[in-house]
């Protein structure tokens, strides 16, 4: 009878100690997840924010000039994901839109994923 209370405790004292080690490994940023960027003046988060007003003029016909990043996040994929918040000039306004562009550095491909807004 002992014993089998002794097995019954070290399970539920293990149940706990696993759950406490899930919980503490599920607080963290998980591998693919999106990441903050730090420094959206970096010139290769400028050089893509760029490359997406540029390939959203030419697939719409508009004409918006490319301002600043305003923020972004990155994501680890086949490549690299960057999601930016971009400010435009559209004709004498400064707007603001939403890129995603799908980069992979190694291999010289860039492609725009989605450019949403004005937001």
């Amino acid at each position: 009878m002992q014993y089998h209370l002794i097995k019954i405790f070290i399970i539920f004292i293990l149940t706990l100690i696993f759950y406490d080690g899930c919980e503490a490994l599920g607080k963290g940023t998980l591998a693919g997840g999106w990441k903050p960027i730090p420094d959206v003046t970096d010139p290769l988060v400028v050089d893509i924010g760029k490359f997406a007003v540029d390939e959203h003029d030419k697939k719409n016909h508009a004409t918006l000039k490319f301002r600043k990043v305003l923020s972004g996040e990155s994501q680890v994929v086949a490549g690299m994901d960057y999601n930016l918040t971009i400010m435009v000039v559209n004709g004498g306004l400064v707007l603001n839109y939403v890129a995603v562009v799908w980069d992979k550095p190694g291999q010289k491909f860039r492609q725009l994923v989605s450019f949403k807004g004005p937001i």
